[in-house]
């Protein structure tokens, strides 16, 4: 069922050197997108298969009690008949329990997958937070603006931090005012 999605992915795996971040975020978007489709598929067939198996759960029961029926019967045939339906359902409630427990075991599989994929590509996308206020930044050092420095040795005081956020926001605005002729 997953055949292609898992020929997708390996093939994007293995094109990790991309020298095109956005289309390999790209190609993960579109190879996420797959496998949501495909998780979905396969949690019906799995509520498929759990439907199917109740029901042959009954029918297994419903033979189980006509064989008990029919033992109080003095036909042999009779008899005969149902025990080899009570196996028959008995053999189908066995297979559709293993497939259940594979199916189960599949979809743990795929969504653990599926949720590395997401982290991926949460990493990959272009044009994330961190790179967004390093743009901001270099537009400030390119209008002549300073930046503080990073302060990753000392604990972050909340005062400090808003103070500096406004302060680049104040030095955007000025940047953008002279840019567009706001300013004199």
């Amino acid at each position: 069922m997953f055949e292609s999605l898992k020929a997708r992915l390996d093939q994007l795996l293995r094109d990790h050197t991309r020298a095109d971040p956005r289309a390999r975020a790209a190609a993960l978007r579109d190879a996420l997108l797959e496998a949501k489709v495909g998780v979905a598929a396969m949690q019906a067939a799995l509520a498929g298969t759990e439907k199917e198996l109740a029901a042959e759960r009954r029918q297994l029961s419903d033979a189980e009690r006509r064989g008990r029926l029919a033992a109080e019967l003095p036909d042999a045939e009779t008899v005969a008949l149902a025990e080899r339906y009570t196996l028959r359902h008995r053999e189908r409630v066995a297979v559709l329990e293993r497939k259940l427990g594979v199916q189960r075991d599949e979809l743990i599989l795929v969504e653990r997958e599926v949720a590395e994929m997401f982290t991926e590509y949460r990493a990959a996308r272009p044009g994330g937070g961190a790179d967004s206020v390093e743009a901001a930044w270099r537009g400030i050092e390119a209008a002549g603006g300073d930046r503080p420095g990073t302060g990753l040795d000392e604990d972050p005081d909340p005062d400090v931090e808003r103070k500096l956020r406004e302060k680049a926001v104040e030095a955007q605005l000025a940047f953008l005012k002279k840019k567009f002729g706001k300013q004199p």
